[in-house]
């Protein structure tokens, strides 16, 4: 089979039908056309689709703002249409958005993912994400989601960061 996906970043509201059509057999929230636009008009820089030819097959949809004393990048949308699934796709849109936001200083980059989603689990520990928390009934459908968090910094860059600050000295 050759492989015929090509990605690219948000464009136009003339893309907003074939997200919300892969969003909408996908995911278990409903989500409203603000949402999206909320999102996608605030970000589209953070928004990457997929297409199989001319079908729309994949689309990430991210954002990053300040919390607390960081730079988060929060993945708040991911899907992928059941006949194009095991392509590597998803993962393919994750790494995009990862790129995007490390490139734009994120420290950190967060997302929710319902606990009974062993695919989307197995995806995103895989790119390094790690179990920050349990949100007990957190989806409408009354499923508990795990809060996954992936450090974009290490610790050691941080720290090494602050005592060239503080000591006035050169990394070399």
């Amino acid at each position: 089979m050759t492989d015929t996906i090509t990605y690219s970043e948000y464009q136009s509201e003339l893309q907003l039908p074939h997200i919300i059509h892969l969003i909408e057999n996908d995911l278990s929230e409903p989500y409203s056309i603000y949402t999206y636009r909320y999102f996608i008009h605030n970000w589209p820089n953070l928004c990457f689709l997929a297409k199989d030819g001319d079908d729309y097959v994949g689309v990430i949809i991210c954002k990053l703002d300040r919390h607390k004393d960081r730079l988060r990048g929060y993945i708040a949308m991911l899907a992928v249409a059941k006949t194009h699934r095991k392509r590597s796709i998803g993962s393919n849109l994750v790494k995009m958005a990862i790129r995007a936001m490390r490139e734009l200083s994120a420290d950190e980059i967060v997302l929710e993912t319902e606990l009974t989603n062993q695919g989307a689990l197995r995806l995103y520990q895989q790119l390094g994400f790690i179990k920050d928390k349990r949100l007990y009934r957190y989806y409408l459908n009354g499923v508990d989601a795990f809060r996954l968090k992936l450090f974009c910094k290490t610790m050691f860059e941080e720290s090494e960061r602050n005592r060239v600050l503080t000591s006035g000295s050169r990394l070399s």
